[in-house]
């Protein structure tokens, strides 16, 4: 299912402080978030300001892991127009991810040859959501929430959130392929 929101959120870009990210009650668009980089550091969504985001949240053990090969081919043909793929590796669903960042960097790597941004594990749903995902869910609603493993997010270079794909569209599907040119043109 393909949701598709045209607000006039411009808002302000709030002042993060040391590596939390801001309440998602707070947020304005999703520049107001940063994540923990699985290569250590911070990865801050405003530094990604006139690019278009795709948020998808991952695991190395589950049926759909495959769709790591799509969202490397959309970062590899896009990267160039201003796309960025952001991978949030979680276990939420099934206990599907590895305990340990650095084995699911070695798997991401050596299985997939993934080289887009990856975040260090996080929750994608509940109490314990990293905020980005509590501020999508309200966004959009509870049933554009992550549902199982590889939910994708698309947010424009403005940091508005755009769209939403559930698990079973895959990253190379022309309702994604699509979104994400849009969001490129400025449309």
């Amino acid at each position: 299912m393909l949701i598709l929101l045209k607000t006039g959120l411009y808002g302000f870009i709030c002042l993060m402080i040391g590596n939390s990210a801001m309440a998602s009650d707070k947020a304005t668009n999703a520049y107001d978030f940063s994540f923990p980089s699985i290569d250590g550091g911070e990865i801050d969504l405003a530094d990604y300001r006139g690019k278009a985001v795709l948020v998808v949240n991952t695991a190395s053990m589950c049926g759909y892991t495959p769709q790591y090969t799509g969202l490397q081919a959309l970062w590899s043909d896009y990267r160039a127009d201003g796309l960025v793929v952001l991978g949030v590796p979680s276990g939420d669903f099934g206990g599907q991810e590895y305990a340990d960042d650095s084995e699911i960097k070695d798997f991401c790597t050596v299985n997939f040859d993934v080289d887009f941004p990856m975040t260090t594990k996080q929750s994608v749903r509940g109490d314990d959501a990293h905020p980005f995902f509590k501020w999508a869910e309200a966004e959009l609603g509870s049933d554009q929430a992550p549902k199982w493993n590889f939910h994708k997010y698309l947010v424009d270079p403005n940091g508005n959130l755009v769209a939403s794909f559930a698990t079973r569209i895959k990253p190379e599907d022309d309702v994604v392929v699509s979104a994400i040119k849009e969001a490129l043109s400025g449309s």
